[in-house]
């Protein structure tokens, strides 16, 4: 009988695994694990096709440190630091790419020109999928995604928005009422402007996804929803490092029922699906303008199927709302830490607003130092800090001079982008008027700031959520002045899982009109 090689090589091995004790088996085992970790480490170090980009080895060789930095909440200061040590390109991972060159941006996300990457999607996103099964503007494929988008736009529109100021201003000035209240009961009374900031934010979208506010401003206490939506995040972030380790999540998945694993998700989506049913029931002849309003018609003409609506409700609820609040929340904390800025900011305010009622979506739009803070501060805390990974097309793809073969991660990080010295001069300062023409800043390269994305899968509701920073902090501001408690001291620095993990922002409010 005769035997190939590979034959040859089975029945040694079999007959070493036979002959060899408890000991000379673990040994062996121990060894071809061994050998197997040092090979493809060679291999990945000097071999692999990103091995010609800078990085420590560590990273190069191993998911580990970044599964490390991630679970602990610090992967965007691992991002930074190491760009800061090997320039704007890094291998951050075995299979990834980082940029914080400025032309990043149009190279990766950019609209597909030849030799870019046309907004592909990150290898895991495919992996997520919706309870009902349907898609999402988030994760979904080109078409399906360039047609929900366009019923969408409308709603966006600053015509839309134009329509909705009455329902931000009624949010907006119940946040000024909230805070009278709390100071005429007490003086002293230290308010989490976090909290506040949430509670407005949505309070807005719920009002404008479903016809009806989650009553958050009202009853001062989070709706169960939220809460729901807030404890899924970390947790979801530190199950995805599973992705990197097949075996481990197979073994997962084989302990931990689906029920547990999925309980958060499903929760999130049966509150969505019972406040579209509400709406779609009272229809077109609802009280006021929200954005079914604006889609019902052309989801009847295109084709915006029931469960696509429920998981978009979903994701306006996230990305509509958080996002928001993380914002003014991070800008309040920088004015409180630069009062030289925030005196600036309310003579701007007062000056150009006499009361209240003189508050407009075009007047607020009109402050060039409100938004200058505004920019300043979407530079120094980004409510995405991290980047969304893209996968280098079948042909390859250029991205600032440098080719990344086919089929490999790339991704432009936030905050590593916006603190760089190669972006930005005093990088980690808080000032504002760089964005106003300064000449100590004429090398920044304004174009590296794009908090919102580029290109066909940029942020939706990115005018949306400008005219509502711009009006929550003009309200605020315009009303009161505000002392930061001593509790909330270094109020940035916080881990990040996805969106930021933030600590309370005590504040006390003094009514100043």
């Amino acid at each position: 009988m005769m035997y190939t090689t590979t034959d040859y090589n089975s029945i040694s091995l079999y007959r070493l695994f036979r002959n060899a004790s408890g000991g000379q088996l673990a040994t062996s085992v121990l060894a071809i694990l061994v050998g197997h970790f040092v090979i493809r480490g060679i291999y990945r170090l000097y071999f692999h096709p990103l091995s010609k980009f800078p990085g420590p080895k560590s990273a190069a060789v191993s998911h580990v440190p970044e599964v490390l930095a991630t679970w602990q909440g610090e992967q965007h200061k691992r991002v930074a630091l190491l760009h800061e040590r090997y320039g704007s390109v890094v291998r951050i991972a075995p299979d990834e790419v980082s940029f914080v060159h400025a032309d990043a941006w149009k190279d990766i996300y950019g609209h597909g020109s030849k030799g870019t990457l046309g907004g592909m999607p990150h290898k895991p996103w495919h992996r997520h999928t919706n309870p009902n099964g349907a898609t999402s503007l988030i994760i979904a494929q080109d078409a399906d995604h360039t047609r929900m988008r366009r019923l969408f736009n409308p709603a966006f529109s600053e015509r839309a928005l134009k329509q909705q100021e009455p329902l931000f201003m009624k949010y907006v000035n119940l946040l000024a009422e909230k805070l009278h209240e709390g100071i005429e009961r007490d003086p002293n009374h230290k308010f989490d402007m976090l909290k506040m900031y949430n509670f407005t934010t949505f309070d807005v979208m719920g009002d404008l996804t479903f016809g009806e506010p989650l009553q958050m401003l009202s009853n001062a206490t989070y709706d169960p929803w939220v809460t729901a939506i807030f404890a899924a995040t970390k947790t979801g972030t530190r199950l995805g490092l599973m992705v990197h380790y097949p075996l481990v999540e197979k073994a997962f998945k084989a302990l931990i029922p689906p029920s547990i694993m999925t309980k958060k998700r499903y929760e999130h989506h049966k509150f969505a699906e019972e406040r579209v049913t509400k709406r779609l029931e009272r229809g077109r002849e609802h009280k006021g303008v929200d954005i079914w309003d604006l889609v019902l018609n052309k989801s009847e003409e295109k084709g915006l199927s029931r469960p696509e609506m429920d998981n978009n409700a979903g994701l306006f609820m996230i990305a509509g709302t958080e996002t928001t609040a993380t914002l003014v929340s991070g800008l309040t904390a920088m004015l409180l830490d630069h009062p030289r800025a925030m005196k600036k900011l309310t003579t701007e305010i007062r000056g150009a607003i006499k009361t209240p009622e003189d508050m407009t979506i075009e007047r607020c739009a009109a402050l060039p130092y409100l938004n200058a803070c505004i920019k300043e501060a979407l530079r120094l805390y980004p409510p995405v800090a991290t980047g969304r990974p893209r996968v280098s097309p079948p042909e390859g793809s250029t991205v600032c001079g440098h080719y990344v073969p086919p089929g490999w991660i790339v991704s432009a990080p936030h905050l590593a982008m916006y603190t760089s010295a190669s972006n930005f001069k005093d990088p980690v300062s808080f000032i504002p008027e760089r964005w106003l023409g300064d000449a100590r800043f004429e090398s920044d390269k304004r174009h590296a700031l794009q908090p919102f994305h580029v290109g066909p899968r940029d942020c939706l509701g990115k005018n949306m959520a400008y005219h509502e920073m711009r009006l929550i902090m003009t309200r605020v501001l315009h009303t009161f002045d505000l002392e930061l408690c001593e509790e909330s001291g270094n109020w940035r620095d916080q881990h990040c899982y996805v969106l930021w993990e933030k600590k309370p922002l005590m504040c006390t409010v003094k009514a100043v009109i």
